[in-house]
């Protein structure tokens, strides 16, 4: 058993308490492979236990998220089950997939059948630079290429700014540098489908049942049937997570930040500033980024993705902020303009008899008395 547990988190743990990392999350179930195993019933040794989370961690917002180092309390050595109690903080986090404190992510792609889509794959890269976890570029298939070949993507994907490695799951070429980059990490596989993902796993965790259909003839794409993220342990040590939402990643940068997710222009704008500080870097004046560099245009077509969506983002919440949705006799919701506070709320009696209050005690004893005779007219 590889102990996995988070730096600097032990010292605020007693003795008596039970670790753990969440290995599944289906519903309100957790299975929760523990750090230690418990001796049950029979002097058998529990490793893994379903549990529950605890009421009071809903009510706080706390969420459970599979990679989380959990508390697990009142174990049942019979049924094996339990109750998280505590989530300790996470190194990082990731919405989509939903993965806690992954150290690496493992970019898988296909050289051929289907054949690498250099469009495809700088769109999973901005996509893991995003992240800003480490993360690793593994090209499946290399058996179907010549070396020529070979040579000739390594030879592109180094001025991307990127050193890939070459594997074959059919001929195991690869994998025991694969496996060391693996080992005792909690790793994100994550890549298009077709491309070996799934021959992977079974290779790497034998143990592990995938089931993937064919890949179509017609379209060089395979289906593949999982449906929630999984960490999968493996023989050397180590969590290898399989993540089906992270097979169309979403882009979901700010448009000044995606410049810095391309490592060719990157570089460029390390040697010196643009002009002006909110530059997109599409040719405007004095701008450190040029145009040679072949993801240029990919950059440009995410760039304009990037600002649709900001500015989407903008419009809807400029109209949230002045429409309210209500709702029908015939249960059909509609938008209604909101009205302005203070020009068109009622004054409430109580904020009346206030200012009436606050007039009677700041006026003097002859300005009231003219005021009543205004009163008794």
């Amino acid at each position: 058993m590889h102990d996995l547990t988070l730096p600097n988190l032990s010292t605020t743990n007693t003795v008596s308490d039970i670790l753990g990392t969440v290995i599944a999350v289906q519903a309100n179930f957790y299975h929760v492979r523990l750090d230690q195993p418990l001796e049950g019933y029979n002097n058998a040794f529990i490793s893994y236990l379903l549990c529950t989370r605890r009421t009071r961690l809903k009510k706080i917002g706390q969420t459970v998220m599979v990679g989380d180092r959990v508390i697990v309390e009142e174990p049942d050595y019979q049924d094996a089950r339990g109750a998280i109690a505590q989530v300790l903080p996470r190194k990082t986090e990731l919405s989509r997939p939903p993965v806690a404190n992954a150290e690496q992510i493992l970019l898988i792609f296909a050289l051929d059948e289907p054949p690498l889509e250099p469009w495809q794959l700088s769109r999973f890269l901005v996509k893991a630079e995003s992240t800003e976890i480490p993360f690793l570029l593994c090209l499946n298939k290399v058996d179907l290429l010549t070396s020529s070949q070979q040579k000739t993507w390594q030879e592109r994907l180094e001025k991307w700014g990127y050193n890939p490695l070459f594997i074959s799951v059919m001929t195991s070429q690869g994998l025991t540098e694969l496996k060391d980059s693996l080992k005792d990490k909690i790793t994100i596989l994550a890549g298009p489908s077709g491309v070996g993902k799934s021959s992977l796993i079974n290779t790497l965790i034998p143990q592990v049942e995938q089931r993937v259909n064919s890949v179509s003839g017609k379209l060089q794409k395979g289906r593949h049937t999982t449906r929630h993220v999984e960490l999968f342990e493996l023989p050397e040590g180590g969590l290898l997570a399989d993540t089906p939402g992270f097979n169309q990643p979403h882009l979901d940068c700010s448009p000044a930040q995606l410049i810095y997710y391309f490592p060719e222009a990157r570089q460029q704008l390390e040697q010196g500033n643009c002009q002006f500080s909110d530059c997109f870097h599409r040719g405007e004046p004095n701008c450190v980024v040029d145009e040679n560099w072949e993801r240029y245009e990919h950059y440009l077509t995410f760039l304009e993705e990037a600002i649709a969506q900001q500015e989407a983002t903008q419009q809807m919440a400029d109209q949230e902020s002045t429409v309210k949705v209500k709702m029908n006799a015939s249960g059909q919701e509609y938008y209604e303009p909101k009205l302005e506070t203070k020009k068109y709320r009622r004054t409430s009696r109580r904020q009346k008899h206030q200012n009436l209050q606050d007039l009677y005690e700041n006026q003097s004893l002859e300005e009231l008395e003219e005021l009543e005779d205004d009163l008794d007219v």
